[in-house]
């Protein structure tokens, strides 16, 4: 697989104007996409995406650059483990902008989240996956990620959601 040139991945600070600009571009390229469903994130969404993020303590936003421009994003959140009794890194949203895809981009934003999750003691790492996103399961399974089942008899397990209105 060929690798993308010159490649820099930072751990965001989405204070900064220009990062916090990088981050819109790639997380809007993402929501346009048909695996981010599709159509453009509200002005206002984001607008206020990049702010509201800094501001979590729980999250972690990583941006690859390729010869300096805007190449890779990903947005992970510590969340815990019951069972570990330790803290978990959820992997929320890996971006690769449409020029830089096939060159391995992916696979380095998942080792730096890796990374972090190391460093601060997770016991492990999860994500979620569209059924037919088959590129990205195929990076994932690559990276050692996979769907886990506790019990053959209870089935593998499923990422539901209830979406709630203000």
């Amino acid at each position: 697989m060929p690798i993308a040139p010159n490649i820099e991945i930072i751990e965001a600070d989405l204070g900064l104007a220009e990062q916090a600009d990088a981050f819109r571009q790639l997380i809007n390229e993402y929501a346009k996409d048909p695996m981010g469903g599709g159509e453009p994130l509200p002005a206002d969404i984001l607008e206020r995406l990049p702010l509201a993020l800094a501001q979590r303590d729980d999250s972690y936003t990583l941006i690859a650059y390729s010869d300096g421009k805007p190449a890779g994003l990903l947005n992970a959140f510590e969340g815990f483990s019951t069972f570990a009794c330790a803290p978990l890194l959820n992997i929320h949203d890996v971006i690769v902008a449409s020029a830089y895809r096939g060159k391995g981009l992916a696979d380095q934003l998942l080792e730096a989240a890796e990374g972090i999750a190391r460093r601060t003691g997770c016991c492990k790492l999860t994500l979620e996956v569209l059924e037919h996103n088959s590129r990205a399961q195929t990076v994932y399974r690559r990276c050692g990620y996979a769907g886990y089942e506790l019990d053959p008899n209870s089935g593998r397990a499923l990422f539901w959601q209830k979406v709630l209105n203000a």
